[in-house]
């Protein structure tokens, strides 16, 4: 379990950049958001005990030593197009054969079988 040594916020700027700055630990964090708990059911371990701040998505996982909190519109912007590069699942054809196609060819054989038999 590798230590989380950074901490990543991610909001939008004005003009609709992403903006991103990183902290050491979450002290300087509490100066600028209010911590309302802290993550007691990540599947990531290293997350739990994390704080959780109000108005931010997060903690999540970054990499192996960042710890990630977004702002709500950059997570729902950021979930739609992770979501829509994605690639659609693919089906795998199945190979069945039809009970017509098993039935005709059921007959032809033993129209065969009999056409031979009456020979």
């Amino acid at each position: 379990m590798a230590k989380k040594d950074t901490y990543r916020i991610v909001t939008r700027a004005s003009d609709g950049t992403l903006r991103i700055r990183d902290f050491p630990n979450y002290e300087p964090l509490l100066e600028i958001h209010t911590q309302i708990g802290v993550d007691d059911s990540s599947t990531d371990l290293a997350l739990r005990g994390m704080p959780v701040f109000k108005g931010l998505i997060g903690p999540m996982p970054e990499g192996k030593n960042i710890v990630r909190y977004e702002s709500p519109e950059v997570f729902e912007v950021m979930t739609k197009e992770w979501i829509a590069t994605r690639g659609r699942k693919r089906r795998r054809r199945t190979t069945s054969i039809s009970v017509e196609t098993s039935v005709e060819n059921t007959l032809s054989k033993l129209e065969v079988e009999i056409s031979s038999l009456t020979s």
